[in-house]
């Protein structure tokens, strides 16, 4: 594994899940990824929401990232167990995209503001 520091994408890729391509994955782990993506990508696309759907999207997403609950086979912490993703690591760096995502958001309105006081329309 290669330390990329500062550079690290925001994305994650199937690669960093350990699913390789043409590697033989059973139909479970599959859908088990699947339902780890829909999270992230419901967290990530809703995060800043505010239409009605758009934050029920997001708050279903943090319920089942915060829920310590195993029982159920597809819960967080029984899905990355078996794919072998550390959930509370998962979990620190959406927690990290999150505040750079919330300063840069930050930026761009002040930036905007700024814009508008002085009369720069684009």
């Amino acid at each position: 594994m290669t330390d990329r520091g500062l550079f690290e994408p925001d994305v994650l890729l199937r690669d960093q899940f350990g699913v390789r391509s043409g590697a033989t994955v059973s139909r479970e782990k599959r859908l088990m990824l699947a339902v780890l993506e829909n999270a992230l990508d419901s967290y990530q696309k809703y995060v800043f929401a505010r239409d009605g759907q758009g934050r029920q999207m997001f708050d279903e997403a943090v319920e089942w990232l915060e829920s310590g609950n195993t029982d159920w086979l597809f819960s967080y912490r029984n899905i990355c167990e078996t794919l072998d993703i550390n959930p509370d690591y998962l979990k620190r760096g959406l927690e990290g995209w999150r505040r750079r995502a919330a300063e840069k958001q930050q930026l761009e309105r002040e930036l905007a503001a700024q814009e508008n006081a002085i009369g720069i329309h684009g």
